[in-house]
């Protein structure tokens, strides 16, 4: 879209200022008390200092959000072509170990963390998935993705959306989920590759931008420890604890899911590595689905529970503690003699201490010994640059 942005003066309340000054990205309607003109989504929003009328911090002005500044910069800048490539070479950078795996899949752009507010970027092999989170970007699309497309050196570009802007299309103005901008696609799923495993992400209709790359980490962990090993892969989604258990040599693998849609994914992601692989899938509800394996008896030596977000909101904390717990009191039982156990959570409103204290609890409360072997947080291509944007946490404990 042709959009000109405008220039909107802004000043925020003294507590605020000090948030900012320490690098804060947020900036939300009820901190603001003085504004020069109405804006529009993308305008930039230059905040002053109350007192002193100084520069602060430079920004995107989004009315449609109840964060109605996303910062950009805490110093003076002229945001243009030179500002964005700045910015994304800083973003590269920071991925270049990545490259020197046998992986051609990686967050490019993680947002906030990188600078690129409500901006998302995913690399799967030679193509490029953007998901916008905001309409602020739409006046800067032009300039930014020739700049992502010559760094990441891929040859196509698809655009997502989030369902926030899908819900508006007369902001739009033509703009579509899963638009291929850039460039020509084969296949809606492409393949790519991990840690030498190979994986299928759908980028045109997918989750996020077609897979969850965050787990990368600790997806190579449990294959390096399932050589001969039993692997029970809980909310397996689309297989990716499974894949990688069954390339460590695990002999047996249970991925169970509620959804069979996700498990036909991983049934997909497995095939596309191995013949013959002793793979089960279980669609049903988690919970349920823990039960019965437990009266059936079965016991495994590594059992993996990474749930999806429990807590979207303030007041879904409480319950999302409790369904941690529960998960954590099914999957004891299921762990063999020595075995292994990986408790991971990916709400953001439940702090990783916390987590952790919870997770720890459940395991003093039963009638096991136990001792915790790690903790894992975000891989380098998820970089945590504020306490909002953490998310991922993980927890590995041996069993006897």
């Amino acid at each position: 879209p042709k959009i000109t942005p405008n220039r909107i003066a802004i000043k925020v309340r003294p507590a605020v200022e000090k948030i900012i000054r320490k690098g804060h990205p947020w900036v939300f309607e009820d901190a603001i008390t003085k504004q020069n003109q109405e804006g529009k989504a993308g305008d930039l929003a230059i905040i002053f200092d109350a007192k002193k009328n100084k520069f602060l911090a430079i920004g995107l002005f989004d009315p449609h959000s109840p964060i109605r500044v996303k910062i950009l910069s805490n110093q003076p800048a002229t945001v243009d072509q030179s500002f964005f490539e700045k910015t994304i070479e800083e973003a590269y950078q920071k991925r270049l170990p990545l490259f020197e795996m046998d992986t051609n899949s990686y967050r490019f752009i993680n947002g906030e963390n990188d600078g690129l507010p409500s901006f998302i970027t995913d690399v799967y092999a030679n193509v490029l998935v953007v998901k916008l989170y905001s309409f602020i970007w739409l006046p800067y699309l032009e300039m930014l993705f020739p700049i992502l497309l010559k760094k990441s050196n891929c040859q196509t570009l698809v655009l997502r959306l989030s369902r926030n802007l899908q819900k508006a299309p007369e902001l739009l103005q033509g703009l579509n989920d899963g638009q291929i901008i850039y460039g020509n696609l084969e296949s809606e799923e492409v393949i790519f590759k991990e840690h030498g495993l190979n994986f299928f992400a759908n980028v045109i209709k997918g989750h996020k931008t077609g897979y969850f790359l965050d787990h990368r980490t600790n997806r190579h962990q449990i294959g390096k420890l399932s050589k001969n090993k039993s692997v029970l892969d809980i909310f397996a989604y689309a297989g990716g604890f499974s894949v990688h258990a069954l390339g460590g040599g695990a002999k047996r693998v249970v991925s169970l899911d509620i959804s069979k849609q996700a498990l036909e994914m991983a049934r997909k992601n497995v095939s596309l590595n191995f013949q013959n692989p002793k793979h089960e899938c279980l669609a049903m509800d988690a919970f349920k689905g823990m039960e019965l394996l437990r009266k059936k008896g079965e016991k495994f030596d590594i059992v993996v529970v990474d749930p999806p977000s429990f807590a979207k909101s303030q007041s879904e904390i409480d319950g999302a503690l409790k369904a941690y717990q529960q998960l954590a009191q099914l999957a004891i039982p299921l762990v063999q003699q020595h075995g292994m156990l990986l408790l991971a959570s990916c709400s953001s409103r439940v702090s990783s201490d916390v987590f952790f204290e919870t997770s720890i609890s459940v395991l003093q409360q039963s009638n096991r010994n136990f001792k915790e072997i790690k903790r894992t947080f975000h891989d380098i291509d998820h970089p945590i640059s504020f306490p909002e944007g953490a998310y991922l946490k993980a927890i590995y404990f041996q069993i006897d």
